[in-house]
């Protein structure tokens, strides 16, 4: 028979609503069966502030009719576990499981301060392969830039005594221009091969692997070629702009005349915040290139839509990081070369009654490894937080955490010198 309450003539016979006013609580519900048509109706696990407790035969029950555990109503109601949480909706507490952190990093997104962590462990877990490396790059620019100081300083020792001829000093200015130029593009390309090397030891720290020095040049042969074409790339891309900003102002100024400078001064500040922008969109390439083994152009490109949404925090980490080594690098290496040039110019002073510009070449190479010994180990650290800050980015866009759970687990059981993990594809 149907229980339809909108219809009185088919209602089951043995329904009736209850006795007694509703209760106050929940208009329009019917008190519990077996409660006393008296009393407020109350959810499980509370009870009546006038309930002294069980009825003194130890049945259980109260004096209405309800047993004593706020659960079922009514003599056959069975006791519930007391071990079970009371109340209405109460969950068993969760144990917070922290993200698993098998290398220098939890796989999770990460702040700044992991970020620098786990930048300096990467490189404390593999010095041969990062300040190694950043030492041996370091020490090569300094011997090129003293071999071509010679030649400047000569051309610049003549100068200074007034013998040169119009042409001598055309040939002085061009010399010095070129010996700036080669020192650049040496220095530019180092760092960007060292940047994008580096990437390696600390993307396989994160996998908890250590990488040697001779291997970290055999997992990163490969894409030497490639690493070198994205800094002619960016190289070309700034001449090319540059190029074009020094016509536009060559143009303003023979139009304009004195009137050109209030929009050249303007302009000089626009190009110099539109490089800026540029090279932080940028500044992951090398390690998009290292690690998916993508093209120049493909990894410029994948740089720039990594730090879309994140270009600020991006730019924040890379400055701060870059003034803390330029800090710590010129306190500590300023004294220390200050000393070696005033040892040697008091050892060489009884002998050299006016020495010549070649005479300092010595200095100037000891000088310069001194210099270069530090700034090595400040550029190891830059290109770990740089490689920490596009896994960091690509966690928080693609989920890449798990993929590295995943690297991590196929470590365990193949790790070794040989390891080669799949998806980052600058590790095979």
């Amino acid at each position: 028979m149907s229980n339809d309450p909108s219809d009185g003539s088919r209602r089951d016979p043995a329904w009736h609503p209850p006795a007694g006013p509703a209760p106050e609580q929940y208009p329009g519900f019917p008190p519990p069966s077996g409660a006393a048509p008296d009393q407020p109706f109350r959810p499980p696990g509370q009870q009546d502030p006038g309930f002294a407790g069980p009825a003194p035969d130890g049945s259980g029950q109260n004096s209405w009719g309800q047993n004593s555990w706020g659960g079922g109503h009514g003599p056959g109601a069975a006791a519930p576990n007391p071990q079970a949480p009371q109340g209405w909706g109460s969950l068993p507490p969760q144990a917070y499981a922290a993200p698993p952190k098998p290398g220098v990093i939890p796989l999770r997104p990460l702040g700044l301060g992991e970020i620098l962590d786990g930048a300096f462990q990467a490189c404390r877990r593999n010095p041969l392969a990062t300040f190694g490396t950043a030492i041996l790059f370091q020490t090569i620019v300094a011997l090129v830039t003293v071999l071509m100081s010679a030649g400047v300083l000569s051309s610049l020792e003549q100068l200074a005594m007034g013998t040169v001829s119009p042409d001598q000093l055309g040939g002085t200015v061009a010399s010095v221009v070129s010996f700036a130029s080669v020192v650049t593009i040496i220095s530019g390309g180092a760092l960007l091969i060292l940047q994008g090397v580096l990437v390696i030891p600390v993307a396989r720290a994160v996998l908890n692997q250590k990488t040697g020095f001779a291997q970290l040049w055999k997992l990163s042969a490969r894409r030497i070629l490639p690493l070198l074409g994205l800094g002619v790339m960016l190289t070309l891309a700034v001449v090319v702009g540059l190029g074009l900003f020094v016509l536009i102002a060559i143009g303003l100024a023979a139009a304009l005349e004195d009137a050109s400078l209030f929009i050249i001064i303007p302009l000089i500040f626009a190009v110099f915040a539109v490089l800026i922008w540029i090279s932080i969109k940028l500044a992951l390439a090398p390690a998009a290139l290292m690690l998916e083994g993508t093209g120049p152009i493909a990894s410029a490109r994948r740089s720039w839509v990594l730090t879309g949404r994140n270009w600020w925090r991006t730019f924040g980490i890379i400055l701060l990081t870059s003034v803390m080594v330029s800090i710590i690098t010129s306190v500590v290496a300023t004294p220390i070369t200050f000393l070696v040039s005033a040892l040697f110019s008091f050892s060489d002073a009884p002998a050299a009654g006016t020495a010549d510009a070649l005479d300092s070449l010595p200095l100037l190479f000891l000088t310069q490894v001194i210099s270069a010994f530090f700034a090595a180990i400040g550029y190891a650290f830059q290109s770990g937080v740089t490689s920490l800050l596009y896994i960091d980015l690509r966690i928080r866009r693609e989920g890449f955490d798990v993929v590295l759970l995943a690297e991590t687990e196929r470590a365990a059981g193949q790790g070794g010198p040989g390891y080669r993990p799949g998806p980052l594809e600058g590790l095979r």
